[in-house]
């Protein structure tokens, strides 16, 4: 009975379903262990609030990635236009009105339930949807520049430079995730230097225009200057180096109370320090396997948009994921962004959950595609009759 239902309900690639639960078991006990002086400065002590607050979200977030798997992934090639079309101006609204964190205003607050929501999760999977919708649908005419690749283009420019604005890691991320899926996608070579070239200078005006210029030039001059250790990068490499091979155990943390967002942006130095090296690399295996899930939903994919899209959405994910933990064994310089799948978060989870939805989704639909065409291959096979003697 069992089994019935979760084939019934839980359709996709078993292993990703698998690799997803795992994360999201290890995403609550380093995030209570990481949010314990957080808590003792919001919450008068109660450590038990983020706790409870991290778990709800990620069922939240595992709920809306169930939602997701269920609809036919095709139809998410009708939406990606109108959420592009929603998430320019929310993108442009949020960096004059949104709510102003760490110098950054990324986030809009929602009324009634008060939890903040940041438009580029919303404008990353609409761009990610489009670009795999219009390289499918135009595969025969990917040299027309006017009529296909400007529209391309043209939507990958505008999204990431509002993004730069006011995030410049994520829109460098997305822009490189961008250019990676036009390259699977076939588009020429000579087309994707001269939107590179372009990305650089529009990119670079949003850059200049908005909120980060300064922090963004002096984290990459940090990084490069080999006497300067910022204090963010010496605290992770105390965690790395105390942690070990094994880790001080769940919960034995030093330095989430020195740690700047230890719970977000630093979250696989507590990871490294109460797992230690054994911790780091499982870490590191799931996110390569989930890459490696993808792929073979890529593989199997017997329409271009599913692999494009698939491809797309795991590369963005898996390629955060390993932005965030190069940067906290000091492998590139500092950013904001968050460990999917492990950071504490609000609607990142969301988008996160929605985007690994339509991966299932894409499994789902091609396994039930195989499924028919095997079972109608038996019922139109040739029956052998006995001849008599």
């Amino acid at each position: 009975m069992k089994k019935q239902w979760l084939q019934k309900n839980l359709n996709g690639d078993p292993v990703l379903w698998g690799i997803v639960i795992v994360f999201s078991l290890i995403s609550v006990a380093v995030v209570y262990s990481a949010t314990g002086t957080l808590a003792y400065k919001k919450m008068e002590g109660n450590t038990e609030y983020f706790l409870f607050k991290h778990s709800f979200l990620i069922i939240v977030g595992l709920a809306f990635m169930w939602a997701a798997h269920k609809i036919n992934y095709r139809y998410y090639s009708k939406l990606s236009l109108m959420a592009l079309l929603l998430s320019a101006p929310l993108l442009i609204v949020t960096y004059f009105y949104g709510s102003n964190i760490n110098e950054a205003s990324r986030w809009i607050t929602i009324p009634v339930i008060n939890q903040t929501f940041q438009p580029s999760d919303l404008a990353k999977l609409a761009l990610i949807s489009y670009l795999a919708s219009m390289l499918s649908k135009r595969q025969q005419v990917l040299h027309d520049l006017k009529g296909t690749l400007l529209p391309i283009f043209g939507w990958t420019v505008v999204i990431c430079a509002l993004i730069a604005m006011t995030n410049t890691s994520t829109a460098v991320l997305l822009f490189g995730t961008c250019m990676l899926l036009m390259f699977i996608g076939r588009v020429p070579v000579k087309y994707l230097a001269g939107v590179i070239a372009v990305g650089i200078v529009v990119g670079g005006i949003g850059l200049a225009v908005g909120q980060r210029m300064d922090t963004a030039i002096s984290r990459v001059q940090d990084f490069m200057d080999p006497n300067e250790v910022p204090f963010q990068l010496e605290q992770s490499y105390i965690a790395i180096a105390t942690g070990g091979v094994v880790g001080k155990g769940p919960g034995n943390s030093d330095q989430r109370d020195i740690l700047p967002h230890p719970y977000s942006d630093f979250i696989y130095s507590i990871i490294l320090e109460e797992y230690g090296l054994i911790g780091g690399v499982t870490v590191l295996f799931l996110y390569l396997a989930l890459l490696y899930r993808g792929l073979v939903t890529v593989s199997k994919s017997n329409g271009a948009f599913g692999g494009l899209l698939s491809a797309g959405l795991s590369f963005s994910l898996v390629l955060q994921g390993m932005v965030n933990m190069a940067v906290a064994v000091g492998l590139g310089p500092i950013t904001g962004l968050p460990l999917p799948l492990l950071s504490m978060g609000g609607t990142s989870l969301i988008f996160t959950g929605i985007s690994i939805g339509i991966i299932l989704s894409v499994s789902r639909n091609e396994s039930e595609l195989e499924r028919t065409a095997m079972a109608t291959a038996t019922v139109n096979a040739p029956v052998n009759t006995p001849v008599n003697a």
